[in-house]
């Protein structure tokens, strides 16, 4: 135990002097990621809540023959716009958002009681132009359904008539897990805080050492290797575990800046959450230290290590990035797989469902298993001499 808290001691003070080491464990990994997750979302929320709410300018082409949806669209805070020559080519350069074109015959269709034709002329590729265009639409829909109503009673009959089957919504989304919707990649976050918190460590503990040739003094010594090995995975695991807390605790500053009451979403990061998150992520601080130690151990120079571990990179957020497009029903075996589990548990818990006690030991269960598998091949790999050897 004197070797393995020797060896540890000496790396953590070794690395607290090193300034790229702490730049990568203690800000760029915890902190850049979520000042950047908290402007971005902030600008883009603000963003189209200024567009849902602002009255909004629509080219209408044909305004003068259908005055009565002109005033509907008005009423709904759509000012009708001078028309423009070629709408397409408008829409196409990004002048216009969307453009409303009433058709010629529109005068003659309506006095006959006949259904009508309104285009409405966007870009769905154009993300920033969805809000004009759905508020557009639910504006000229609306228009539809209530002149319908009126030709019904009109004729003496029920506006029911029309729409025999109402449907009614009972949405069962809380208002926090409508937030996981929103905010489902924050696994990714986390688990690229805890692999760049021990990365430049491991690389410099193992293909750093070997490039300096101070491992070759190091294994001299009559210590076992299992213990030197130790003592490196602990130091690599005490970064992570400081890099991971500081991202858990800048993530719980998010609701501070996020105007997600005006989303009608809850965001829940505090305390509770934040101390789950790090029981579920503690295997993986292990597996993606012995990970890294062992890829490490392969290279013979820090640059070379560097290389491996940037390809290493794109295995632990996978699941993270797959899952935030994809959509996955987890199944209980799921929970047992390294990544996959601790993905859909901290999804569980920004939806407010908790994380059952089962769930949280098939985590731990799958997630130290594949831990330790990791640890022993990488003492079977400082057994040889070889990784003394730099050259």
């Amino acid at each position: 135990m004197n070797a393995f808290t020797t060896v540890y001691w000496k790396e953590v003070r070794e690395n607290l002097r090193d300034r790229r080491t702490l730049i990568n464990a203690l800000i760029t990994g915890p902190l850049l990621g979520p000042v950047m997750f908290i402007m971005l979302m902030n600008v883009m929320i603000n963003q189209q809540l200024s567009k849902s709410d602002r009255p909004l300018s629509v080219p209408v082409i044909g305004a003068n023959l259908a005055p009565n949806l002109v005033g509907a669209l008005r009423g709904a805070g759509i000012d009708a716009a001078p028309a423009l020559a070629d709408a397409e080519t408008a829409v196409r350069e990004q002048r216009a958002d969307v453009v409303v074109r009433i058709s010629s015959a529109y005068a003659k269709a309506w006095s006959e009681g006949q259904a009508v034709q309104v285009e409405l002329i966007y870009d769905s590729s154009r993300r920033d132009a969805s809000t004009p265009v759905a508020r557009v639409r639910n504006a000229v829909e609306a228009y539809g359904k209530r002149e319908g109503a009126m030709r019904l009673i009109a004729r003496g009959m029920s506006p029911t008539t029309a729409w025999p089957v109402q449907v009614a919504e009972r949405d069962q989304a809380t208002s926090q897990s409508r937030s996981a919707l929103m905010f489902s990649f924050l696994p990714y976050f986390f688990v690229l805080t805890v692999f760049l918190g021990g990365m430049y460590l491991a690389i410099d503990l193992t293909a750093g050492e070997r490039e300096r040739q101070s491992l070759e003094p190091l294994f001299v010594n009559p210590v076992s290797r299992w213990k030197i090995l130790a003592g490196k995975l602990g130091a690599i695991c005490s970064f992570s575990v400081v890099s991971l807390l500081l991202s858990v605790a800048a993530f719980a500053t998010a609701p501070w800046f996020i105007p997600t009451d005006k989303l009608g979403i809850a965001l829940d990061l505090g305390f509770r959450f934040g101390a789950q998150v790090v029981l579920l992520m503690l295997p993986l601080i292990l597996l993606l230290a012995a990970l890294q130690s062992l890829v490490s151990a392969f290279a013979k120079s820090y640059r070379e290590a560097q290389t491996y571990l940037s390809i290493l990179m794109i295995v632990p957020v996978l699941p993270s990035a797959l899952l935030s497009v994809i959509p996955v029903r987890a199944e209980p075996w799921m929970y047992a797989v390294p990544l996959l589990g601790q993905n859909l548990g901290i999804v569980q818990l920004l939806r407010g469902d908790g994380v059952p006690g089962w769930q949280i030991g098939l985590c731990l269960a799958g997630g130290f298993a594949a831990a330790i598998l990791a640890v022993w091949a990488t003492a079977w790999m400082y057994r040889s001499e070889r990784l003394a050897i730099s050259g």
